[in-house]
């Protein structure tokens, strides 16, 4: 079946993008230790709870970046979906202790010791 194959591009790809997606600005550094936003299933940024209008300008501008470079990537024969999907579960597994980040079900949680609730489908 081709989608395993994919996948496993998709995901050495998203491992590739790391570093760039690792830059992070003061406001974003600041935004995420105190909880109010945390890397959700589907590869994007959320805001956890109620946010500021600056709030959510910063994390629509990351998640436009973010989208830039999964569709850069996806020319190499995935889908952004699936670049974006494989990438979420590679950032919600690096989450550390206290950062927040969504369950599949949509719940948000704080990362504690334990290894984090992902996606079944997460290789």
């Amino acid at each position: 079946m081709r989608t395993m194959p994919v996948l496993a591009a998709v995901a050495a790809a998203a491992l590739t993008a790391a570093p760039a997606l690792a830059q992070r600005d003061p406001a974003y550094a600041a935004a995420r230790v105190a909880g109010q936003v945390g890397e959700q299933p589907d590869g994007y940024l959320g805001v956890v709870g109620a946010g500021t209008p600056e709030l959510q300008a910063l994390v629509n501008n990351i998640n436009i970046q973010r989208k830039k470079q999964y569709t850069a990537q996806a020319a190499a024969g995935s889908t952004v979906q699936q670049m974006a999907f494989v990438t979420g579960c590679n950032l919600i597994l690096r989450t550390q202790p206290g950062e927040k980040y969504q369950t599949p079900d949509g719940r948000w949680l704080t990362r504690g010791s334990e290894a984090p609730v992902r996606d079944p489908r997460c290789l």
